[in-house]
C-alpha cells in the first residue's frame, strides 16, 4: 500500500512515518507560533494591568482624599447632628417633664374630685341603706292588715287636720247603727256630716302585683279577685255609713297611693262607675285634700256669714272713726295752711327789709362820692328839704 505525497508515491509504511512526522512538526509550529502569541498578549494584559493599576491606585488615592473629606464633613455633620439631637432632648425632656407635672396635678385633682363624689355617694349610700330600712318597715306595715289599716287611717287623719280646723271633724265616731266610720266631716249650714272610709282592700292590690310578674293568667285571675274584694268594700260603705238624714247621701273611698288610684280609673273603669252609682267617690290624697280645701271655703263662708250683723257694726265704727279722722286731717290741713300763710308774710317782710337795707347802703354810698358840701347860708332852704323828704317818702313806698 503506498500514499502519494507531493506528487510522489511513498510506501505505506514509511509514508505513514512520514506523515505523523510531518504532523508532528506542523503540530509543534503551532504551538511555538501559539506560544510566542500568548506570550505577547500576557505581556500586552501586564502592560494593561499595570495602566490598571496605576488608574486603581490614582483612584484609590483619590477615593481617600475624598473619604477623609467625607469623614470630616461627616465629623462636623455629626457633632451639628448631636447637639441638635440634644437640644430637641432637653426640649423634649422639659415638655415631658412639663407634661407629666400637669398629668400629675390633674391626676391629683380628678383623685381629689374623685374622693368628694365617693364621699358623697357613701353619703348616699347611707341614706339609701336607711331608706331601705324605711322601705322595709313599710313593707312589713303593708303585710299586715291592721297596721295597714291604721297606715291609710293615719295619712287621711294627717291631710284632714292640716286642712279643716278643730271642731270642723272627728275622728272613729259611732253612728246610731253602731258602725264606725274612720273619720266625718262637719258640714255646714246644719247638714249631715261627711263619711270618709280609709279601709281600702291593698292586699289584693298586691296580689294583683305579684301574680302579674308571674304570668298573664295569675295576673288574670287576682284582677278578678281585687275587683269583687272592692266591690264588696263599697257596698259596704254604702250599707253602713250612708245614712238618711245622719250622714251624707254621698261618702269617700280614701285610696293612700297616687298611682294605684290611676291604675283603677284605667284599668277597673266599671268598678269605678259602679261606686258612682252607689254615690261612693273614690279619692286619692290629692283629691282629698282638694275636698278639704274646698269644705273649708265654704265652712268660711258660713262663718263670715254668721257674723255678717258682727261685720256690719264694724265696718259702722269703722266709717265713724274714718269721718272724724277726715275731720281732723281738715283741721290740721287748716292749721298748716295758716301757718303756711304765715310763714309766706314773714318771708315778704324779710325780703323788703333785705331790699330796703341794699337800699340804704347805696345811698351811704352815694353821699360818700359827693362833694363838700356848702356853707349853711349857701344851701337851699325849703326846696331842698322838700326834696330830701320826697326822696325819702319814695323809698318808704317802694
Amino acid at each position: 500500500m503506498s500514499f502519494t505525497l507531493l506528487g510522489q508515491a511513498i510506501p505505506a509504511v514509511p509514508a505513514l512515518t512520514g506523515l505523523v512526522i510531518f504532523l508532528l512538526i506542523i503540530v509543534i509550529v503551532l504551538v511555538v507560533n501559539g506560544r510566542g502569541r500568548q506570550s505577547e498578549e500576557d505581556m500586552l494584559r501586564a502592560e494593561d494591568a499595570e495602566h490598571n493599576m496605576a488608574a486603581i491606585l490614582r483612584a484609590q488615592a483619590e477615593m481617600q482624599g475624598r473619604l477623609a473629606a467625607m469623614t470630616e464633613v461627616f465629623g462636623s455633620r455629626q457633632a451639628e447632628l448631636n447637639q441638635a439631637i440634644g437640644q430637641r432632648l432637653d426640649g423634649m425632656s422639659q415638655r415631658v417633664t412639663a407634661t407629666i407635672g400637669e398629668q400629675t396635678r390633674s391626676t391629683h385633682e380628678n383623685l381629689r374630685r374623685l374622693q368628694e363624689r365617693l364621699a358623697v355617694i357613701d353619703a348616699a349610700q347611707t341614706n339609701i341603706q336607711s331608706l331601705a330600712k324605711d322601705v322595709v318597715g313599710l313593707q312589713a306595715i303593708l303585710s299586715n292588715k291592721q297596721t295597714r289599716g291604721a297606715f291609710g287611717q293615719a295619712r287621711m287623719e294627717t291631710i284632714i287636720a292640716d286642712g279643716l280646723p278643730m271642731g270642723a271633724y272627728a275622728f272613729q265616731p259611732t253612728l246610731s247603727n253602731g258602725s264606725r266610720p274612720d273619720c266625718t266631716i262637719r258640714m255646714p249650714n246644719g247638714s249631715p256630716p261627711l263619711v270618709i272610709d280609709a279601709k281600702f282592700p291593698l292586699e289584693a292590690w298586691n296580689a294583683i302585683r305579684n301574680a302579674t310578674a308571674t304570668g298573664p293568667e295569675q295576673g288574670k285571675i287576682a284582677a278578678q279577685q281585687f275587683r269583687r274584694d272592692l266591690e264588696v268594700h263599697i257596698r259596704d260603705i254604702a250599707e253602713k255609713y250612708l245614712i238618711q238624714g245622719e250622714t251624707q247621701d254621698t261618702a269617700f273611698l280614701f285610696v293612700p297611693s297616687e298611682s294605684i288610684f290611676a291604675e283603677i280609673h284605667e284599668n277597673f273603669e266599671a268598678i269605678v262607675q259602679k261606686a258612682q252609682r252607689s254615690r261612693i267617690v273614690i279619692v286619692s290624697p290629692s283629691l282629698l285634700m282638694l275636698s278639704i280645701q274646698v269644705i273649708q271655703a265654704v265652712l268660711k263662708d258660713q262663718r263670715m256669714r254668721e257674723q255678717a250683723h258682727v261685720i256690719q257694726g264694724e265696718v259702722a265704727h269703722l266709717m265713724d272713726d274714718l269721718s272724724r279722722l277726715d275731720e281732723r286731717v281738715r283741721k290740721l290741713q287748716g292749721h298748716f295752711a295758716m301757718a303756711q300763710k304765715d310763714v309766706d308774710m314773714i318771708v315778704t317782710s324779710a325780703d323788703k327789709l333785705a331790699r330796703r337795707g341794699e337800699r340804704i347802703e347805696a345811698l351811704e354810698f352815694e353821699a360818700a362820692a359827693e362833694p363838700a358840701k356848702p356853707a349853711a347860708e349857701d344851701r337851699p332852704k325849703p326846696i331842698d328839704n322838700r326834696t330830701g323828704q320826697l326822696k325819702l317818702r319814695v323809698v318808704d313806698e317802694d
